[in-house]
């Protein structure tokens, strides 16, 4: 009995062995042929990433260890570029003004766009008011620069509806000592309606009986933020993160067209980093310096990455399901 029954189990296993095979080499086949078809698909993609991101980055590490003027040979200088820049007053200055508005102007933009989202996710009209708070989003920073320096100017709006309400020397507003100040809010303004729309879509996408149920429960706002609103938008949170300290540690134009005069430049206590990354190129009555120029915007790029893989780190939660 055992001898005829081996055949038997071959014989019936055989088939199930054979389709298993079958079926391997068809979906290895499969997957050589995605493997043949993604490299077409993505080389022009990655074509064009190499040519306008990855070599202009090379090419700018490289010139950050040389001492260059645009244009003839250039001298290996090492890490002098770096050394010069460090010891710059102005670039300590600038380089401690990227920091509070990233910091000081985060916390603002990031404070003022929460409350707008809790006010707003039960109001009637919210989508029109997510519109409006949007728009200066679409408008150019160099537009909305210019009217924020017209709004607060020694006889601007601000200022004329303050003396109209009897105050009788109203603040210099633009003052050197309060321009970089101004500066930040402007900066909050302009921003706070970006980030404000993509964490409402973030809520929009809460379920309302959360919301519900702690209203019966008795909870407060601050306690509805707390342990419904923030966990569950966790996520968008560490994007609007990652994209405020990209926007803040290269802001430049808002600067520049606020702060200047007649096409110079503004006044150093209000340069950023990559102000000066810009403006070492061409330093007063001196030789253009692109070498110190290309180490400032590696320094900027190097806290950038920085940055961003730490908040990654930091924000990273396991996924809420809902």
């Amino acid at each position: 009995m055992t001898a005829t029954a081996e055949p038997l189990v071959e014989r019936r296993t055989a088939p199930s062995s054979t389709l298993a095979r079958r079926t391997r080499a068809r979906g290895s086949s499969f997957e050589r042929g995605r493997r043949r078809l993604f490299l077409p698909f993505v080389a022009p993609a990655l074509a064009l990433y190499l040519l306008f991101l990855v070599a202009p980055l090379a090419g700018t590490v490289f010139i950050s260890f040389n001492k260059w003027a645009g244009s003839g040979p250039m001298e290996w200088v090492g890490i002098k570029n770096y050394t010069h820049i460090f010891q710059d007053p102005v670039f300590r200055q600038s380089f401690g003004n990227m920091l509070v508005l990233l910091l000081v102007g985060g916390f603002a933009t990031f404070a003022i766009s929460f409350v707008l989202t809790m006010l707003l996710r039960d109001m009637p009209g919210r989508k029109f008011a997510r519109a409006v708070i949007f728009f200066p989003t679409i408008v150019p920073a160099l537009v909305l620069s210019i009217l924020w320096g017209f709004l607060f100017q020694a006889d601007g709006l601000v200022n004329t509806i303050l003396e109209r309400l009897g105050m009788a020397h109203p603040p210099e507003w633009l003052a050197s000592e309060h321009q970089f100040q101004m500066i930040v809010l402007g900066i909050v303004w302009t921003s706070t309606g970006f980030y404000t729309t993509i964490l409402m879509a973030s809520v929009d996408r809460i379920p309302p009986y959360l919301y519900e149920d702690c209203s019966l429960a008795g909870a407060n706002a601050w306690q509805v933020f707390r342990h419904v609103t923030l966990p569950l938008s966790w996520d968008v949170v560490g994007v609007c993160a990652v994209l405020w300290t990209i926007n803040s540690v290269k802001t430049f134009e808002f600067v520049l067209a606020m702060a200047g005069a007649s096409g110079s430049l503004p006044p150093t206590n209000t340069w950023t980093s990559a102000l000066f990354a810009y403006a070492a190129v061409y330093p007063s009555g001196g030789i253009p310096a692109y070498g110190a120029s290309a180490a400032s915007a590696v320094v900027i790029l190097a806290l950038v990455a920085v940055l961003v893989v730490g908040l990654r780190r930091l924000m990273r939660r396991d996924a809420v399901e809902f």
